[in-house]
């Protein structure tokens, strides 16, 4: 079954009105929720006094109605009572300050006794939930994230640092910790890198980054575990926060969970943009694809304005449609909306739901409507039908977190430069995939290894068996710079990766935000191309047996490659020493395309995005960002599955806003 629902909070709104959203629900082609994810005051009014009543009589209103629920372990919100009683669960930030109650995620993933109320909550829940027919599965929590800085954070850690390094010489050698007479004699000694100890030691905030996402997963663990026993036959998840989310180790978060789910919001009150970028949700939605290599599930997808203070743009007619089968496009087995009908009153009064303050069914709920009916009749089409991408993206969040501690050059971002070359490949439509530094890359045909910054063995080794089985390899500037105690390395750069580059660097130009260069190819299929503006960081490259692909043409290193081609067993390897701007990755990524054999699915106009699921027979899903019609040239003849009358060949308009869903027109009534 492909779900499609809603996040709905009946404690919200009187008993009386529950029957009427069920059937609304329904009327909207929903058939799961997900429930109580922020109900723990409700669930437990008073310590060990439980109450799950009026949440049977809730699910028993919408099973009346064929829905289904997932429920959420409401620790992310704990009651006041607790807080109230053990003040010292509370959250400690960077600045050293204690959070107080009023938000949410206000508590210490390592405070023993706020684990102790987590075990309980969510053993109750499970007991009482593990056999209801119309439960299918679990959301842990709700977007875990915000280190703490807390003194048991701080024990946690010397203890967490005791297993990593087994002895003081060993930290202390991987550490430097000569630099300015920083050598611990004893453990007690290590001090969380808080803000008023200025700039820490780069291994010692490495460490901790990696500590506290190590936190988060043993906490979600422990919660994994009490479900699997609880209630075997449910599924296990946790809603991440998309690609652009710099906190966690997603690949860590993701391992014992069934499957990824994700919030994907689009406009904001945080982004008040007039143009919404399609790259922005796929690079999420393949990211989130990519932590298992499996299809994920949309747990909250936008449903209208955003915002907490602020309010964002609302969403223009049939942006809430094509986001979804956005998100279907790149993989997702469910769609649910957050929220179902917009909170009157809290933190969150105006993130908008499909209905409104006063729960009227107006124009955001018609559009989805439209859309429940579609995936009624599509929906057995997608369910079992995978992306399989022949191009992938390495996602190091040991280089990320090196990147948060220092940055490099202050027009420096990683994620913002591997969405830069990420959207260059959306733009060509190809499928890509987003994985570990550590995945097995024999599937794909074409790596892209985007300022690989920390860079263990293990990973050097991978890339190397890749590239000599016939891949093509691009990595970018500031790659192989450092060891994985976050210590540069003692050889010429790129480090482990020179040999496999086939270039050493032999000096870095960190520009200003008023300073660039230029790079001229010297390839004739790129010459056209030339020149393209070279910012922020500019590798200067001795080539040792390589070919020189582009020059800088100014300043003392003019005529000097930046960007090259080595050969490396049967494959190849790009070395890009620079960061550009969007011409230059688009110029690249259509000569890396065909120097890699991969092919793009279809030729479309910009604004136009395709991409395809397969599960034996190939779906084509073609969607039309862009506010008025556009035509694509197809590369057969195909049934719309969206209006399965419409046969289609040749040239197809798509509307404004719009998706063509389509299947070769033999396989249409298989």
């Amino acid at each position: 079954m492909f779900y499609f629902g809603v996040d709905y909070y009946p404690e919200h709104w009187p008993e009386e009105r529950w029957p009427e959203d069920a059937r609304l629900m329904a009327e909207a082609g929903f058939n799961v929720v997900r429930l109580a994810e922020f109900a723990w005051s409700r669930m437990e009014p008073k310590q060990g006094q439980y109450d799950f009543d009026w949440l049977d009589r809730a699910i028993d209103i919408l099973t009346s109605h064929d829905i289904r629920v997932v429920l959420g372990t409401p620790t992310a919100s704990p009651p006041p009572w607790l807080m109230a009683r053990h003040p010292d669960s509370f959250r400690v930030r960077e600045d050293g300050q204690r959070v107080t109650f009023g938000n949410r995620r206000e508590y210490c993933p390592n405070n023993l006794v706020y684990r102790e109320y987590t075990h309980r909550i969510v053993t109750r829940m499970a007991e009482h939930y593990a056999d209801h027919p119309a439960v299918i599965g679990w959301q842990i929590d709700n977007e875990f994230g915000d280190r703490c800085y807390c003194p048991v954070c701080a024990r946690a850690f010397q203890d967490w640092l005791r297993r990593r390094y087994g002895s003081l010489d060993e930290l202390n050698e991987k550490w430097g910790t000569i630099f300015w007479s920083h050598v611990y004699t004893d453990w007690d000694q290590i001090p969380l890198p808080l803000e008023t100890g200025g700039s820490p030691n780069p291994g010692l905030a490495l460490d901790f980054f990696r500590f506290s996402s190590d936190s988060y997963v043993a906490y979600q663990q422990m919660q994994v575990d009490i479900l699997r026993e609880k209630c075997p036959e449910h599924f296990v998840t946790h809603n991440f926060h998309g690609f652009h989310y710099e906190g966690l180790n997603y690949f860590d978060l993701a391992r014992d969970l069934d499957f990824v789910a994700w919030d994907n919001y689009q406009r904001t009150g945080w982004l008040l943009q007039a143009q919404v970028d399609p790259s922005y949700a796929a690079l999420a939605h393949d990211a989130m694809r990519g932590l298992k290599r499996q299809n994920f599930w949309v747990m909250e997808q936008q449903a209208g304005q955003g915002g907490w203070e602020m309010v964002s743009v609302a969403p223009r007619p049939g942006e809430l449609r094509l986001w979804a089968y956005q998100a279907i496009a790149h993989g997702a087995d469910a769609v649910l909306f957050f929220r179902w009908r917009t909170a009157r009153f809290g933190t969150e009064q105006y993130w908008h739901g499909l209905l409104d303050h006063d729960g009227h069914a107006g124009r955001r709920y018609q559009e989805i409507k439209r859309m429940g009916a579609e995936i009624k009749t599509i929906g057995e089409r997608l369910v079992g039908s995978s992306v399989k991408p022949s191009v992938a993206m390495i996602l190091s969040y040991d280089s990320r977190f090196a990147f948060q501690i220092q940055a490099n050059n202050p027009g420096f971002s990683y994620p913002n430069h591997f969405h830069q070359v990420y959207r260059a490949l959306h733009r060509r439509h190809v499928l890509v995939d987003v994985v570990a530094p550590t995945a097995d890359l024999s599937s794909y045909q074409l790596v892209v290894a985007p300022a690989l910054h920390v860079l263990p063995d293990a990973v050097a080794g991978n890339l190397k068996r890749f590239v000599a089985a016939g891949g093509v390899l691009v990595v970018t500037p500031r790659s192989g710079v450092k060891d994985e105690a976050n210590a540069v390395v003692n050889q010429r750069l790129p480090g482990l990766l020179a040999e496999l580059c086939g270039v050493e660097v032999e000096e870095y130009d960190s520009l200003g935000a008023d300073m660039y260069n230029e790079v001229e190819f010297t390839l004739p299929e790129l010459a056209s191309h030339s020149p393209v503006a070279a910012k922020v960081w500019c590798d200067v490259l001795q080539p040792h047996g390589t070919t020189a692909i582009a020059r800088y043409t100014q300043d003392y290193y003019a005529g000097k490659p930046a960007i090259t081609l080595n050969r490396f067993g049967q494959g190849q390897v790009v070395y890009v020493g620079t960061v550009g701007d969007a011409r230059l990755y688009e110029a690249l990524v259509g000569w890396l395309l065909n120097l890699a054999g991969v092919q793009e699915i279809l030729a479309v106009p910009r604004g136009v995005e395709v991409t395809e699921r397969w599960q034996g027979d190939r779906l084509l899903f073609v969607l039309n960002h862009a506010e008025r019609e556009q035509e694509v040239t197809l590369d057969g003849r195909y049934v719309d599955l969206l209006d399965g009358s419409a046969v289609l060949e040749g040239r197809a308009a798509v509307a404004p806003r719009d998706v063509l869903i389509l299947l070769d027109e033999e396989n249409a009534n298989d």
